[in-house]
């Protein structure tokens, strides 16, 4: 049975020797990797614990595309949309439901919200599926267990897709009517 009120730096790194910024990185980290872990000791752990990749948003674009399918969690700060707090209990128990299917990483606020306007989800927290770094689909918000089973397992068996867009009508006054 897990234990609760476990201190911020025992959850941060499993040496228990997280720095203010998050867990020591491996040495063969890539660059533009960032320390997992914000200030919540739930979003510490997608990395420390679940092994969560966490490209900023530089290093985003290379890790995306390596080959296979990619599981990968948008949050905000929890002050902002607590729900992140939420994902970041799923995200870990999704990966295993579906085990060697696809690898995980997770996008801390500030790297989330530059990547986010990629892929049009409309609600946060979300998860996005890629392959081979083409976009697959979003689940955004939280949803039942049973949604997210199904809706990854649609997904994983779905073509990559243009990510939808905000979308901006577009329209002319009167019939061939030239633009200005």
């Amino acid at each position: 049975m897990p234990r609760i009120g476990r201190s911020r730096a025992r959850l941060a790194s499993p040496q228990g020797a997280a720095g203010p910024s998050g867990p020591p990185l491996p040495a063969d980290a890539p660059a533009g990797t960032v320390p997992a872990g914000g200030d919540h000791p739930l979003l510490a752990q997608l990395h420390a614990r679940h092994g969560f990749a966490v490209p900023d948003a530089s290093a985003f674009d290379g890790w995306a595309a390596q080959p296979g399918a990619a599981l990968v969690a948008f949050v905000e700060e929890p002050v902002r949309v607590k729900e992140s707090l939420d994902l970041a209990v799923i995200a870990p128990q999704i990966a295993r439901a579906f085990p060697g299917a696809f690898r995980c990483a997770v996008l801390m606020p500030a790297a989330a919200r530059a990547v986010a306007v990629r892929y049009g989800f409309r609600r946060w927290p979300a998860l996005v599926l890629l392959r081979d770094g083409a976009y697959v689909g979003a689940i955004d918000g939280l949803r039942n267990w049973d949604e997210y089973v199904a809706e990854v397992a649609r997904l994983l068996a779905a073509p990559a897709t243009r990510p939808p867009s905000i979308g901006i009508a577009v329209s002319a006054s009167g019939a061939g009517a030239p633009c200005p």
